[in-house]
């Protein structure tokens, strides 16, 4: 009994150590993010120029990765195990639908500097990419508000979309985190080219390129700390019984 107390306590803290890690990486990428953007590319505004497209990186780091990524791991948190597990899918539900929102906000803020600009839209790998990541997590949530939230969602239907909707959240994860890491590289070959804009070209490493290229190492860390949480057995939620996942709806949950 005594060594199965160990471990389980051994196993707590090594979850709160990966836990801390989580968050301290995804401050890190907000602040990489939101200051290579106002320090070398002009800072920010919503009128169609350069400092529009600003928004993009630093929404899309925030919603699609952060945020997401904070999201998923939110049920592994031993603080909310025993409780109602209502309030903890009504938060999840609701980072998630804000990460949705930035997302899309930031998809309206460089679809506004092209059309403002005259450059064509959705040419590049990592144009396709976020588009398609866009796109399913915007069917994964509601997909998910109408399987898990609604009262009148049937039992078997839900039972059947539980390993799907916990599978698209890790895929979609991981697409989320290519399409910032494309991205980033993208900007880069775009601004450091050496010619037109009087900066050091990208093969020379200057300054901005180390600074990004280290967002990209940050935002990679934290997405590989996230899916080491989502993928540790012994971090899972226990649940009290398959009763509470498959036989009644969640708001009617009391326990």
């Amino acid at each position: 009994m005594a060594t199965e107390w160990l471990v389980r306590m051994g196993s707590m803290l090594l979850f709160y150590v990966s836990y801390l890690l989580c968050v301290c990486l995804g401050v890190l990428c907000l602040v990489f993010v939101s200051y290579w953007n106002s320090t070398w590319r002009g800072g920010f505004a919503w009128d169609g120029t350069a400092r529009q497209f600003n928004w993009h990186p630093v929404l899309m780091v925030t919603g699609l990765v952060v945020l997401y990524g904070n999201a998923a791991v939110l049920y592994r948190v031993p603080l909310t195990w025993g409780q109602n597990k209502l309030p903890w899918k009504l938060l999840h539900a609701s980072l998630l639908f804000l990460a949705l929102i930035l997302s899309i906000l930031g998809l309206c803020a460089v679809f506004g500097f092209h059309n403002a600009n005259g450059v064509p839209n959705l040419y590049s790998l990592h144009s396709w990419l976020g588009i398609v990541t866009t796109a399913l997590f915007t069917a994964q949530w509601a997909l998910g508000l109408a399987a898990f939230l609604l009262p009148c969602s049937p039992v078997a239907l839900r039972g059947l979309l539980k390993p799907v909707h916990v599978w698209m959240g890790g895929a979609i994860f991981i697409l989320s985190m290519a399409s910032c890491i494309s991205g980033i590289n993208e900007k880069l070959f775009f601004v450091l080219n050496g010619n037109t804009n009087g900066t050091r070209p990208y093969s020379d490493l200057p300054a901005e390129a180390v600074f990004a290229n280290s967002l990209g190492v940050l935002i990679i860390a934290f997405g590989l700390v996230v899916l080491q949480i989502l993928s540790n057995k012994r971090w899972q939620r226990p649940e009290p019984g398959c009763e509470e996942e498959t036989s009644r709806p969640l708001l009617d949950e009391d326990s």
